[in-house]
C-alpha cells in the first residue's frame, strides 16, 4: 500500500468521523435546548427547528411501525458496513469523488445508527414549511445520506466508466489468460484444391 493511499485512508476516516460527530452535536443541542413537539421559529413561515424522536428511517419512514426500529436498525447496520468497504475500495482505486459519496452516505447511516441503538428512536428536529405543506423533518445525518445519494447518482449518469471499474473490482479477480477462446475456423478443402490447380496452371 502506498503512502498516498494510507494518507487518503487518513484523511476519509477523519472526514467520516467529523459528520457523525457534527450530527450528533447538532442532536445533542436540540435535545438540551428545545422541548419535545415544541417549536422554535428561524424563519417565519418556512424554517424552523422541531424536535421530534422518529422511530422510523430518513423523513420519518415507517415511523408507525414498532418493528419498524429494529428492522431499520439491521438494514442500516448492514448498509453501512457494504458502504464502507465501497469507500475503501474507491480509495484503493483513487476514484476519490465515488469516495467521497460513499463517505457521506456512511456517515448519514452511522449517525442515525448510533441513535436507534443508545435511544431506539432518532432525533430528528430540522423543519422547512412550504405554504401549506410541510417537508418531513430530518436530521443532519439525513443531510450527509442525501447528498451522497445525489453525488453518487451523478457520477453514475455523467461519469459511468468511473463507478464500473469500481464494480469490476469487487468481485473475485480473474486471471489474465482467461477469456472466451476463438478457435480458428479452417479453410475448406475445395478452395485449398482449387488454388493448388491455379498454381500447377501457371507452371506448366
Amino acid at each position: 500500500m502506498s503512502n498516498i493511499t494510507k494518507r487518503m485512508y487518513a484523511w476519509y476516516s477523519i472526514l467520516c468521523i467529523a459528520m457523525v460527530v457534527l450530527d450528533q452535536v447538532t442532536k445533542h443541542y436540540i435535545v438540551k435546548t428545545i422541548i419535545l413537539h415544541r417549536q422554535k421559529t428561524i424563519i417565519k413561515g418556512f424554517f424552523s427547528l422541531y424536535y421530534t424522536q422518529n422511530t422510523g428511517s430518513a423523513f420519518s419512514f415507517l415511523a408507525d411501525k414498532s418493528w419498524g426500529i429494529y428492522v431499520l436498525s439491521a438494514i442500516s447496520l448492514v448498509m453501512a458496513i457494504l458502504i464502507l468497504f465501497l469507500m475503501l475500495k474507491a480509495i484503493k482505486l483513487e476514484l476519490y469523488l465515488i469516495a467521497a459519496s460513499m463517505a457521506l452516505l456512511v456517515s448519514g447511516a452511522a449517525g442515525n445508527l448510533i441513535d436507534r441503538f443508545r435511544l431506539h428512536y432518532v432525533v430528528d428536529f430540522i423543519s422547512f414549511t412550504f405554504g401549506s405543506y410541510n417537508f418531513a423533518i430530518f436530521n443532519v445525518a439525513d443531510i450527509f445520506a442525501v447528498c451522497g445519494t445525489i453525488l453518487l447518482i451523478a457520477i453514475i449518469i455523467f461519469d459511468s466508466k468511473k463507478f464500473d471499474v469500481l464494480l469490476d473490482n469487487i468481485g473475485p479477480k480473474k486471471d489474465k489468460g482467461e477469456g472466451t477462446k476463438v478457435e480458428a475456423t479452417p479453410a475448406p478443402e475445395a478452395e485449398e484444391s482449387t488454388t493448388d490447380d491455379k498454381k500447377e496452371e501457371e507452371n506448366a
